[in-house]
Parts: C-alpha cells; structure tokens; sequence
C-alpha cells in the first residue's frame, strides 16, 4: 500500500492550464502561491523547495520535458505535492499525494481536482481517487493508459471517459458506473 492519492490523467494541449487550474483549486482554498512569500514552489531532485513565479512554472510545464513536482498549499504549513509526468501517448499526469492531510483538506482536494477536471478545456481521460492507497499510482497506467486487461485493486472512485467507465465496470465485478458530467463517468464499488 501507498498513501493515499488522486492521478488525474489529461490528454495534453498545446499549452498549459496550470493559470486555470490554479483559479478553480483557489476556490477550494487550495493556492499555488506559497501564502508567506507569494512564489510558487517545485520541488528538485532531493525534495529540497525551489521557489519560482507562476509564469515561470507555467513555461516549465508547457515544455513537457520533464517530470516536475510542485507543491500546492492550505497554508504556509499545510501542503499537497504534485507530480507532474508526461507520457509518450502525450497524456499529462498529475498525482496528487493526500498524507499528511486532514480528511477536510484531503475531501477539498478531492472537490478541486473534480471541479477541474470537468472545467478545464482540455479533455479529462480518468481521475483515480485512492484515499487508502490501496494500489500504485502507477499501476492505473495500462488500464487507463493502453486498454491494458488488468485493473488494479479497485480505490474509492473513479472518474473516466464513457469508453473507460464501460471497460472497468464490464473488467471488474460489482462496480457501477453512473454519468458525472463533461463526458465522464463516476465508477464506484455498488452499495
């Protein structure tokens, strides 16, 4: 088991939605500036916090080069990180990490990663809520990813694409798929 987590998977765009993603977490009390010095953070290699502007976040992302890992704050002691990765098919994948979080803070992530993925112009492929940690983040990839015949132990919920929702529920038994909105649906276990 890992710690609890939400990987959103987006099919990628020409340009970066952090800007928008950025106003709709804000309404969830979630910001991208750290609220002491107003900069963004990312994180290197050894996890030590690389403070930067918004804009210069938003270029970095917009290259797709690399794995970037930021941290989103509730307040200047209350973080979530972020990891950022691109995949060859261009989908764009950001895991959320919700230990350390209290279950308010974790549902508003939760809220926030929703409410964008059903905003956000650029289409939504699935969202994996894993409160638990129940799997591997990266054990969604060939379900979500490459039609893989596996799915992984089933987490709290998950948001996907009509074609996606069909293929978990019909893989794996006792799930139930209902409409979520934006073109996605809401799977979760029945009862």
């Amino acid at each position: 088991m890992t710690d609890g987590f939400i990987r959103w998977y987006r099919e990628s765009a020409a340009t970066s939605v952090l800007t928008e993603q950025a106003g709709i977490f804000a309404e969830y009390g979630i910001h991208l500036a750290h609220p002491a010095t107003g900069r963004a953070i990312a994180l290197d290699v050894e996890g030590e916090q690389v403070p930067m502007g918004q804009e210069e976040l938003t270029l970095l992302l917009s290259r797709r080069i690399a794995s970037v890992t930021t941290q989103w704050w509730f307040s200047a002691d209350t973080d979530v990180t972020d990891a950022f990765e691109y995949e060859p098919l261009g989908c764009e994948i950001q895991t959320l990490w919700l230990d350390g979080l209290t279950a308010d803070e974790a549902r508003r992530v939760e809220e926030a990663v929703t409410a964008a993925a059903t905003r956000l112009p650029v289409p939504t492929r699935a969202v994996v809520v894993d409160r638990h940690g129940v799997a591997d983040p990266e054990d969604w990839n060939a379900s979500l990813l490459y039609d893989g015949d596996e799915v992984p132990r089933f987490p709290d919920v998950v948001l996907a694409q009509d074609h996606i929702a069909r293929t978990l529920t019909a893989r794996t038994p006792g799930l139930l798929g209902e409409p979520a909105g934006a073109g996605l649906h809401r799977v979760t276990r029945k009862g």
